[in-house]
């Protein structure tokens, strides 16, 4: 429950950060982690950077992503409530659910795809010139690019949003869920 809790954690943090700046800052980007021995069929990323820059300036989007995923999957709902005294096992029952319902979601107003295309714990091969904020270098780091390592995490890059039109100013736009009243 630990690793599956740090990569919703991770991924929520690196999403909303691309969508409200446009960046990911720069502890949360995907880990690279180097090796000493290299391997044969080590892969060659280039030195290439593709940028995704922001609609607005405005949290607005990240809002209205939040939101969205708060009314497909209930996230929101679920990160806010304390999760300790229930049995592994309820967890998991609810999870499943949530997990389908904003991967759903997800992939209907969002575009992925991995920064590094590769399989995980595999080598790859960090040439010079890379990007800092797409490849993060960890473990025994020393000399200069090209590093070879192994991909622990092939980290995700947006590639095209495609969020609803937003309502007006004022609107409702840091609502992500409205209070729900039963009428008697």
């Amino acid at each position: 429950m630990i690793g599956f809790g740090k990569r919703i954690s991770y991924a929520t943090r690196c999403f909303f950060s691309v969508l409200s700046r446009g960046e990911v800052p720069e502890d949360i980007v995907p880990e690279v982690v180097k090796t000493a021995a290299p391997a044969p069929e080590a892969k060659t990323l280039p030195a290439e950077r593709v940028e995704v820059k922001p609609a607005e300036e405005s949290p607005d989007r990240a809002v209205q992503l939040l939101a969205l995923l708060q009314r497909e999957g209930r996230l929101v709902d679920f990160f806010s409530e304390d999760i300790a005294p229930y049995q592994d096992a309820q967890v998991g029952a609810a999870v499943r659910e949530l997990h389908a319902n904003c991967r759903k979601a997800l992939a209907q107003y969002v575009t992925l795809e991995p920064v590094i295309d590769g399989e995980e714990d595999r080598p790859v091969t960090v040439e010079e010139g890379f990007d800092p904020a797409s490849v993060k270098l960890v473990g025994n780091v020393a000399g200069r690019p090209p590093l070879r390592g192994l991909l622990r995490h092939r980290g995700w890059r947006v590639t095209e949003i495609n969020l609803p039109t937003l309502p007006p100013k004022g609107a409702g736009r840091a609502v992500v869920a409205p209070a729900e009243v039963e009428i008697q």
